[in-house]
This record gives structure tokens, sequence and C-alpha cells, in this order.
């Protein structure tokens, strides 16, 4: 078992057991701790880290890694079994193993935004354009999975972050959904119109292919709490959310 802890700064990264840090977009930075593993060995995407964030880390580890299970934190998000604010309530490798033998895929707890769909959140936090694209290419290029992407689009609860952890079997099926629909958007999605957090395309829309492979293939799941390590600002994200929805044409916020 290898769980890759994305991180795109030096950050106190707690490595033990099974969590290996890996450091994004390696092929822009001048150096990295040793440590750390780099996302520009083997064959890689690193130099497109700009936009698809930790979509590198999971790349390299598809195309590199020989791990039995696979999976993906955040240098200041895990998995764990409570919420927290404490890397030392991570899950451990053991209960991973445990709770695989039960389950398909561990995934984060599902966040809920009661009063929108995850489409219509979407369109109201990002450039419109490339949301739209990737629709069209699922439907076009992968019908099999175009209806539970309208599901994934009606539906209010969301597993973000991109952030699981599976067998490799699965794994591999997982991205070659996931980098067969990006791919063919990436080669509509002019990112000269973009601009700001924007830039980080494709690691948002991303997002919302987990919910939709899964439901697709029928594979059962088990959701964990996310432990932060940086506290959020509830109120502020709130705030941000409901001028997102009800004044569409604000100046946008994005938070990840």
């Amino acid at each position: 078992m290898t769980v890759y802890v994305a991180t795109h700064k030096v950050y106190d990264i707690p490595s033990d057991g099974c969590y290996q840090p890996i450091m994004v977009g390696s092929a822009l930075r001048e150096s990295i701790p040793a440590n750390y593993l780099r996302d520009d060995s083997g064959e890689n995407i690193s130099k497109k880290n700009p936009n698809f964030n930790e979509l590198t880390a999971i790349y390299w580890d598809w195309k590199n890694s020989q791990s039995d299970i696979v999976g993906l934190m955040h240098y200041r998000r895990y998995l764990g079994l409570k919420k927290s604010h404490l890397p030392a309530d991570r899950l451990t490798k053991a209960q991973m193993e445990a709770l695989l033998r039960k389950y398909d895929v561990i995934l984060p707890k599902a966040r809920n935004y009661f009063i929108e769909n995850q489409r219509n959140h979407y369109l109201h936090a990002h450039a419109n354009e490339p949301y739209f694209i990737m629709g069209r290419v699922i439907r076009d290029d992968y019908p099999d999975f175009y209806p539970a992407f309208q599901e994934m689009e009606k539906s209010t609860k969301a597993h973000l972050f991109n952030m699981f952890v599976m067998k490799r079997a699965l794994f591999d099926d997982y991205a070659t959904f996931l980098f067969g629909v990006l791919e063919k958007v990436e080669q509509q999605v002019d990112l000269s119109t973009l601009e700001g957090q924007d830039l980080r395309v494709f690691g948002f829309l991303s997002e919302h292919l987990m919910d939709t492979w899964l439901h697709t293939r029928g594979y059962s799941y088990v959701e964990e709490p996310v432990i932060s390590l940086d506290k959020t600002n509830w109120l502020d994200k709130g705030t941000q959310f409901l001028k997102r929805k009800f004044f569409p044409n604000a100046k946008k916020k994005v938070h990840f």
C-alpha cells in the first residue's frame, strides 16, 4: 500500500507506514527535499500542474507505481476515523486494509450543498465552458458513463478533493476514465481565456468524475471524515457560497 500525500511546497508531512509525500509540479521547481517523490520521473504530466493540480501525482502513480493498494491525500488534508485537526488521527495502514476488506473504495465524507446541486455549484464558482465541454465529451465518447454524470449533476452531494484509497485494478480503471475524459476536454479548452483560480480547471473538473465513475461501475464505498490541518473559516466559505449562488455576476472568490 502506498498513499501519496500531494504537496506543492515544503510542509511538515509525517512520513510513516504507507504515507509517501510527492511534490506536484516537480518539473517546474528548482529543488525538492530528498524524502519527497518527484512527479516528473518516468511517464508524467508534471509540467501541467498549474492546470491539473494534484492530478499530476495521480497520473504519476498510474503510470509509474506498482503498489497493490494506492491512494491520494493532501499535505493538509487526510482521511481519519473522526473529524480532527491532528495528523495523528489519520487512518493507519491497518485501518485502511480493514476497510478495503468490506468496501471497494475509501472516500472522504461527501459534502452536501443542500440548496444547490453539483452542476449549479460548479457553474456559479467557475468558468462555465470547460464544464459544458466535459459534459459533451462524456455524452459523445463515454456514453456508458453519461447517465451517472447526469445523476451527479442533480445531486447536492459531492466527494471532493480527489482523495481516495482503492486497490490497483480499480485505480487503473478509474485513472483510464479520468485522464481519458480530461485529455479530450483539454483539447477543446482555450486556457488563454481563463485567469486566476479558473486556470486550475482540470483539477476542479475532475472532482465531478469520481462519483460519475463510481456509480457507473457500481463499486461499494465507505466515507470517512476529513482531517484538515488548517482550520476552515466556515463563515467565510458560507458567505462566498451564497454570493456565488444569488449574485452570480459578482467577482468570484473560489476556495479549494
